[in-house]
C-alpha cells in the first residue's frame, strides 16, 4: 500500500512540475503576425538606420529573449562579441557573417532566408547584407555587444559626439 501511494505522490509531482512551464508560457503574450510586431530604432550600440523589435524577454534583464533586427542595403556590424550565445535566423533577405577581428568578405558565409547559425560566446565575428534583411535573434540575456575596435562603437562614437 505504502508503495502505490509513493508511487502517487511521485506522479503527482511530476505531473505538477510538467504543467509548471506550460502555465508560465500561457501567461505570455503572443505576437500575432508580422504586423503586429512593434518596430522602433535599434538601440546606440548597434550602427544606425536598423531597426528592432524585442519579441520576447527584456534584452537588459536575464532570461531568454528574441528580438528581431531590419538592416537596410549595405548595413553591417563591424567586429564584435557577445557574453552569451547568439542563434541567428534570416526571415528576409540575405546576411552574410564571418569570424575575426577584421571584415573579410571572402571569408564570410552568406545565409539566405530560412538560413540559421549560432555565434558562440565571446567568439569575433561581423556581419554585413549586401540586399538588406531580416533576422530573428534568440539569445540569454542580458544582451550585450563589445566591439573589437572600441572606435567602432556607435556607443561611444554618439556618447563623444555630446561632449
Amino acid at each position: 500500500m505504502t508503495t502505490r501511494i509513493a508511487i502517487g505522490v511521485a506522479s503527482l509531482l511530476i505531473l505538477g512540475c510538467a504543467a509548471a512551464p506550460l502555465a508560465a508560457a500561457g501567461e505570455t503574450p503572443l505576437v500575432g503576425g508580422s504586423k503586429d510586431v512593434k518596430w522602433g530604432p535599434a538601440p546606440p550600440n548597434l550602427p544606425p538606420n536598423a531597426h528592432m523589435a524585442v519579441l520576447a524577454g527584456d534584452p537588459a534583464s536575464t532570461g531568454l529573449i528574441t528580438v528581431r533586427l531590419k538592416m537596410p542595403a549595405g548595413y553591417k556590424v563591424p567586429p564584435h562579441w557577445h557574453p552569451t550565445d547568439e542563434h541567428v535566423t534570416v526571415l528576409s533577405g540575405t546576411l552574410a557573417v564571418g569570424m575575426g577581428d577584421k571584415i573579410d568578405r571572402a571569408q564570410s558565409k552568406t545565409l539566405t532566408a530560412g538560413g540559421y547559425g549560432v555565434v558562440p560566446a565571446n567568439m569575433h565575428h561581423y556581419a554585413f547584407t549586401r540586399t538588406g534583411a531580416v533576422i530573428q535573434i534568440n539569445l540569454n540575456g542580458p544582451f550585450g555587444i563589445t566591439y573589437v575596435n572600441p572606435a567602432d562603437d556607435p556607443g561611444h562614437k554618439a556618447a563623444a559626439a555630446e561632449h
